[in-house]
């Protein structure tokens, strides 16, 4: 769909009208359900600036199959209608990984895949395809086949091959080499069946092939604990270097943003500028902010209130950096997060309360958005509502 952008003559009081659908700096106490509709006037993707991309993950597979709701991208209208008034990017969540795509050794299963694909072209939105090499998530025949080097590689390559040709024109960022450096900056030799068994000129050659099989697409490599200068993002400052010398087309630098409030918020604008330096486009790819939970109850407020200062950190620093084009959030709203099955005593990660319903965190982004798009005469507007 076509997104119309608020011209930036509106006046004050008309964005606070347009603002006024629902950002609050409580956790909601309302029973009625959030209204399904949504204005393409008052969403985040209407405030960005021109040629920044904002994206979701698309929730499903992975850990929903493990709960009581159905699917949520073909179960839940008003997700569908949320992913589309949204963002102009998504990206797949667990429906493009290996144990996903790859359920025995000569079958691929693209249905979902194929479903998000389709419904991302038809609503004019970008695709981020992830992912193509890592260490997690892959199947029992894969790990455990007692394959030779020979037969790995051949297996790589064609699974490469074979996904990035048939959404050729259709993805147009990959991430090719997930998480392949530990917290220290060494490469996952153990733990990385590529790595391991083939070496770390895999890597290379994951990006040569996912380049023949789609010249346009602009390819990636994405981590977590990389959003400021350390170790782990030398690793790949140094790697990238490696590659674009021998000519590798290495296009991109991926900061998951996997972030809790128990740790100090990152300074991340340097790290994207020296990224950015090489000629690499940069993009956050996997945003949330994890707070402290408690069985059922209510995050305290000063919590939620932190979460929105970590968010509008990492947007204000990709914002500052004329080459990340790309700002995605790990899924929304918090009901359907991986957080809490993965962190215990920590939730509420997203942007979105589960009633669809607006954190601070979101009315801060879509400030922030504003204010670099120049859409808004008043840039305290959003603020002043959530504040109401």
């Amino acid at each position: 769909m076509e997104v119309l952008r608020p011209p930036a003559a509106l006046a004050a009081t008309a964005l606070l009208a347009l603002a006024i659908a629902g950002c609050t700096t409580e956790y909601p106490i309302a029973t009625e359900p959030a209204p399904t509709a949504i204005s393409e006037d008052d969403t985040l993707s209407a405030f960005a600036p021109d040629g920044v991309k904002i994206g979701s993950a698309v929730a499903g597979g992975g850990h929903h199959e493990a709960q009581t709701y159905p699917d949520p991208f073909s179960g839940d209208e008003q997700y569908r209608s949320v992913l589309v008034a949204e963002f102009t990017s998504l990206t797949p969540e667990n429906q493009l990984k290996w144990e996903y795509l790859r359920p025995t050794q000569d079958e691929y299963n693209f249905d979902a895949a194929d479903a998000i694909i389709e419904f991302a072209q038809e609503n004019g939105q970008d695709v981020r395809g992830h992912t193509l090499l890592w260490h997690s998530q892959n199947p029992g025949w894969l790990e455990q086949g007692n394959f030779t080097a020979d037969e790995l590689r051949e297996i790589l390559q064609d699974h490469i091959t074979t996904v990035v040709s048939r959404y050729a024109g259709k993805i147009q960022q990959w991430d090719v080499a997930n998480e392949i450096f530990d917290d220290a900056g060494g490469l996952r030799e153990r733990d990385n069946i590529w790595i391991r068994e083939l070496g770390p000129e895999i890597v290379a050659d994951a990006f040569r092939w996912a380049h023949e099989a789609d010249p346009d697409a602009l390819l990636f490599v994405n981590d977590y604990n990389v959003e400021q200068i350390g170790a782990k993002s030398d690793a790949y400052y140094t790697l990238v270097q490696d590659l674009l010398a021998q000519g590798v087309p290495v296009h991109g630098f991926g900061v998951q943003g996997h972030l809790s409030i128990q740790y100090p918020a990152p300074s991340m604008q340097a790290n994207l500028e020296r990224f950015a330096d090489l000629g690499l486009q940069v993009a956050i790819t996997e945003l949330d902010v994890r707070v402290p939970v408690s069985g059922d109850s209510r995050p305290e407020q000063s919590a939620i209130d932190t979460q929105a200062e970590y968010y509008s950190t990492m947007l204000e620093a990709c914002l500052a950096v004329d080459a990340c084009t790309s700002f995605t959030l790990w899924g929304l709203p918090d009901k359907y997060s991986w957080v809490p099955h993965f962190f215990s005593g920590e939730g509420a990660a997203t942007v979105l309360w589960d009633d669809f319903s607006r954190k601070p965190a979101y009315c801060d982004l879509q400030e922030l958005l504003a204010e670099k798009s120049g859409t808004t005469a008043d840039a305290a507007f959003t603020s002043r509502v959530c504040a109401a």
